[in-house]
């Protein structure tokens, strides 16, 4: 099977044609229903757009990605598809326009194979919240892949598409990137384009990748990020850095509140040491500084991310499009019922803790500190970067648990103890393929480097790679 994109280019140029990849891919997908994470396969038209694809390659004027099967986030518009947030208040709802990102590697001649299941509007860590059923790992069953973006991670992982793209608020990419094996890369905020993405907590939401090759990662970051006229947090920043010069010893630090935690499961807290001693041995420069505010970062994300989800989860209300209840009479009614019904409990739980954390009273004693406090976290970290070219640290304290084995929501929100960081102060993160763990589960491990440094984010995996 095509597991990268070169594999995928390979076997263009010997002649397979786009048809019979994607028609293996459909196959494959059928084979691994049991795992759930496609909730449509949009089998006419990604066989279309293969016939359009083959035609071009025979043309000469096949793209950068011709070959290439996408499959999408359940939060990521395509026009003319369903799209649903993995929530039953989007019933039925067609997009109407293709998301930024999606629409530049469409133009290099990707094709979307179906949309993915997700945590309901990406909120959670497991993704047993989506509407449709919970993922399966598919490295062991009855096993969670991560949450929010599960379904990616488990295509990507299971080799149902050459890539997919899912949405990082909090780690939605990286972590469930660890628990399936794959690279998760979110980047600097502002980086890739939002426009056509649903908005959970537009402060923190970036689109992000699962690949299996750090290169496949490079190489649709390069092809989708840039500034949007559609989306004005995009940054102007160019894209491509102009340093080439990377250096070859790299000045690492570590973060010590992370590699000392407790809740660090000691078999990846032994291989981190372990890879710690090879980069020594390698020659490059490790420091550990100090993050005295791993205590105040999950709080403070949920009470931003909340608060902005409180206002961004308004505009469905039954009445312009999506679920609407057949009991209500009424304009009130309509919008108390369709929305009771059509929210699943853990949204339900954000938007309340949202508009409470936003309440008369309150929004000073929450919201306005939560900003203080992440102002205090940006601070702190872009002091790391005048001295640091990068940050390790694991991906996840541990390995993927059983389906329903954490019942409190707290427990479930401390998932992301080590991936929220990069979103609360908007730095890009990349999650790599790290070890097995003697349980037969993977687990990654996480790189961090200053804003709109991609290309030493990638030259640092690289390094690290020859160590792995």
């Amino acid at each position: 099977m095509y597991r990268t994109i070169d594999d995928v280019q390979k076997a263009v140029l010997s002649g397979v044609s786009v048809l019979e990849i994607t028609e293996k891919y459909l196959q494959r997908i059928e084979e691994h229903k049991h795992l759930n994470a496609f909730l449509e396969v949009f089998t006419d038209s990604v066989l279309e757009n293969a016939r359009i694809v083959d035609q071009k390659i025979k043309n000469g004027s096949a793209g950068k990605l011709a070959g290439v099967v996408i499959g999408i986030k359940d939060n990521i518009c395509y026009q003319n598809h369903q799209v649903s947030a993995s929530s039953k208040i989007l019933e039925g709802f067609t997009s109407l326009y293709t998301s930024t990102v999606l629409q530049r590697l469409l133009d290099e001649d990707a094709i979307v194979i179906g949309r993915l299941n997700c945590d309901e509007f990406a909120m959670g860590s497991s993704n047993e919240t989506s509407a449709f059923g919970s993922v399966e790992n598919n490295w062991k069953a009855n096993h969670v892949p991560g949450g929010s973006s599960g379904g990616s991670a488990v295509a990507a992982s299971a080799n149902l598409c050459t890539i997919t793209l899912g949405s990082d608020t909090g780690g939605s990419v990286r972590q469930p990137a660890s628990w399936t094996g794959t690279y998760g890369l979110k980047p600097t905020y502002g980086r890739m384009s939002r426009y056509g993405l649903i908005a959970y907590a537009s402060s923190f939401d970036q689109i992000g990748t699962f690949t299996n090759t750090a290169v496949d990662a490079q190489l649709i970051y390069e092809l989708s990020a840039g500034e949007d006229e559609m989306d004005a947090t995009t940054s102007s920043h160019s894209v491509k850095n102009e340093k080439k010069d990377f250096p070859e010893k790299l000045k690492i630090g570590l973060i010590s509140e992370c590699i000392h935690h407790e809740g660090l499961d000691p078999e990846v807290k032994a291989h981190l040491n372990e890879i710690i001693e090879k980069l020594k041995d390698a020659g490059h420069e490790i420091t550990e500084v100090s993050f005295p505010f791993m205590d105040y970062m999950v709080p403070t994300y949920y009470v931003l991310t909340t608060a902005e989800a409180s206002s961004n989860l308004a505009r469905f209300d039954g009445v312009h499009y999506g679920y609407r209840s057949q009991e209500a009479k009424g304009v009130e009614q309509t919008y108390v019922k369709s929305r009771t019904e059509g929210f699943g409990p853990e949204v339900k739980r954000r938007i309340m803790t949202g508009t409470f954390v936003l309440s008369h009273g309150y929004y000073d004693a929450y919201y306005t500190q939560g900003q203080k406090v992440r102002r205090v976290l940006k601070n702190r970290t872009d002091e790391f970067f005048q001295n640091l070219d990068l940050l390790l640290l694991p991906t996840t304290p541990g390995t993927a648990f059983e389906k329903n084995a954490v019942k409190d929501p707290i427990q479930m929100y401390l998932q992301d103890i080590f991936t929220v960081h990069s979103n609360l102060t908007g730095n890009p993160a990349i999650s790599i393929p790290f070890r097995v763990h003697s349980n037969g589960l993977p687990y990654g491990i996480q790189l961090m480097a200053d804003c709109f440094q991609e290309d030493l984010l990638f030259h640092g995996v690289k390094k690290l790679e020859e160590l792995i």
